[in-house]
């Protein structure tokens, strides 16, 4: 009984080891973007302490408040479903983009946008999905 009770003490032990130092898999997160016809993994550029969220804030956000003067609707990430986010980017159909106000911005910085939109999105985050969690 006591070498029973023994082997199940050492067999717990090391299902629990197993299970908690297994590598954990990375999954990348992957897009089509219509606008440059390519295909992009997302990185930490497009996560919300990224560059993208940066860029939002400094070039987006200093209009697009809720307290703005200029016109502008109020907007968050999740203003747009992620194809919304695309075709704003390349049809440029908002009118900030037809006033000039893009044009201060690089090509690269209006990718890292553009993901960074596509990625936190409305209908995008699934609390259910392993894969978005944490």
């Amino acid at each position: 009984m006591r070498h029973r009770q023994h082997f199940l003490s050492i067999l717990m032990v090391s299902v629990f080891f197993a299970a908690f130092s297994l590598p954990a898999e990375a999954k990348d997160l992957k897009r089509y973007d219509k606008g440059t016809d390519s295909c992009r993994i997302l990185g930490g550029d497009s996560m919300w302490y990224g560059k993208g969220r940066q860029l939002f804030v400094q070039r987006c956000k200093s209009c697009h408040t809720r307290t703005n003067d200029k016109g502008a609707p109020f907007l968050h990430a999740e203003s747009k479903v992620p194809n919304a986010w695309d075709r704003v980017f390349y049809q440029k159909y908002p009118a900030c983009a037809k006033q000039g106000a893009w044009n201060g911005i690089t090509m690269q910085e209006l990718l890292v946008l553009n993901d960074f939109l596509w990625r936190f999105g409305a209908t995008t985050y699934d609390p259910r999905d392993e894969s978005k969690c944490g």
